[in-house]
């Protein structure tokens, strides 16, 4: 009984978090009115930062209110603009109209992105009574401009989705100029943030012009800092043939705007720009709560700090040099542990056939290999390679199904199950 309680519990659960999960563009992607609402999200990656999240809220705007906010401004600005209407906080319509002395102050996405200055991340929620609910910047005189209109989704403490009347706007977001390719300037981002070494080598081998010339498209650079090339076990690029420092260097960034939210919904292998026909050189992204892994096959690298986050430019800095398993090869798995094993006796009127000179026997299995060829008496000795399966389990535990004895316990238990059967 206790078992079955146990079960049951932790089916509940599993069934609670496969339950909690949420994605905003399959909510609104049924919804014609958020259209163009839902298409930003998507164009900005703000989408994968919002599915990555335990908790939130959507502040959505209709089509008519989100064309005049996409029509006069760069992507870049518009990421911003409605980076400040996703809330970092649960909120229902029950919620809104029971804010503690009728108003409050909440977190926005805006707000960790760095780029808001004082609190212009923070979005003032206050009760107007009268079934309305005002929004507007936390910044000291800001007016609120915007209004609760409707609910349209609410999963309770997972997210909710409120469409409001029009955007929030913080002081000075509208008016940030778009960043360009030239605006950007790698190396002195990297030398500021501790990567003075990976901004020395993309330098002198050449590469720093790859990653300008694909940052137009998009670009996410994962920058080692200093410690990294100082660590134990860190390769001496310095021995290897430049071509190979290029391939490294280039395995270090991808051809696509990539953000820390999009990097925590990524599934399966990503490229990068070293991948080309003769290799994948690709990482597989790893994600545990808030932390971000990468993984080479080779080795792993925490995602540490974001340098810039900027459409359609992504800097991070990374805890170890990324090695791809073409040029490094795979990490190698522990050999399990062969047991001994003693010969068993040959069967009555048979002799056992005598192994090769200087070729040790091999161990009893259902099907020997073929002994390896001796082209002479004087031929150095050649270990046997060992007898091995896919479904050979020796020496790692577990049970070797192919053992006669095995079967023969079974049947006898099955034999004695069935008597106990006829018996009662």
């Amino acid at each position: 009984m206790a078992t079955t309680s146990l079960l049951l519990s932790l089916l509940f659960l599993l069934s609670v978090s496969f339950s909690v999960a949420h994605n905003i563009t399959e909510i609104l992607s049924d919804l014609p009115e958020y259209s163009l609402f839902n298409s930003y999200l998507s164009q900005t990656k703000l989408a994968d930062e919002i599915n990555s999240r335990q908790t939130i809220t959507c502040l959505v705007l209709p089509n008519a209110a989100m064309s005049s906010l996409a029509s006069n401004h760069p992507l870049s600005v518009i990421k911003n603009a409605l980076s400040l209407l996703v809330l970092l906080d649960y909120y229902d319509t029950s919620k809104l109209h029971d804010i503690s002395n009728g108003t409050t102050l909440t977190t926005t996405l805006y707000q960790t992105t760095g780029d808001a200055a004082g609190n212009f991340g923070f979005v003032n929620i206050t009760d107007l009574k009268g079934g309305k609910v005002g929004f507007g910047s936390a910044a000291t005189g800001s007016k609120l401009d915007s209004t609760y209109t409707k609910s349209v989704k609410e999963i309770p403490y997972n997210i909710s989705v409120l469409e409001i009347s029009a955007p929030i706007i913080a002081p000075g977001i509208l008016t940030a100029p778009a960043p360009s390719a030239s605006d950007v300037n790698i190396t002195a981002l990297l030398e500021k943030h501790g990567c003075k070494t990976f901004a020395s080598l993309i330098q002198s081998s050449g590469v720093l012009k790859v990653y300008q010339s694909a940052m137009a498209k998009g670009l996410t650079l994962f920058a080692p800092t200093d410690e990294a090339f100082k660590a134990a076990g860190a390769p001496d690029l310095s021995k290897l043939k430049n071509a190979e420092v290029v391939t490294i260097l280039q395995y270090h960034a991808l051809a696509d705007y990539t953000p820390i939210g999009t990097l925590k919904t990524t599934k399966g292998p990503v490229g990068t720009l070293a991948t080309n026909a003769l290799g994948k050189y690709d990482l597989t992204v790893k994600t545990a709560g808030d932390s971000v892994t990468l993984d080479t096959g080779v080795d792993s690298s925490r995602v540490a700090d974001t340098v810039i986050d900027n459409t359609p430019v992504c800097i991070f800095t990374v805890d170890n040099i990324l090695l791809p398993s073409e040029l490094f090869g795979k990490s190698p798995s522990p050999a399990p542990a062969l047991e001994p094993v003693s010969s068993p006796s040959p069967a009555p009127g048979l002799s056992p056939t005598p192994a090769p000179v200087g070729v040790e026997a091999p161990g009893p299995s259902i099907e020997s290999p073929p002994a390896p060829p001796t082209s002479s008496p004087e031929s150095s000795p050649v270990e046997a390679p060992a007898a091995e399966s896919e479904n050979s389990t020796a020496g790692s535990g577990a049970v070797d199904l192919r053992t006669p004895a095995l079967w023969k316990t079974v049947a006898t238990v099955s034999a004695a199950f069935v008597t106990w059967a006829l018996l009662s």
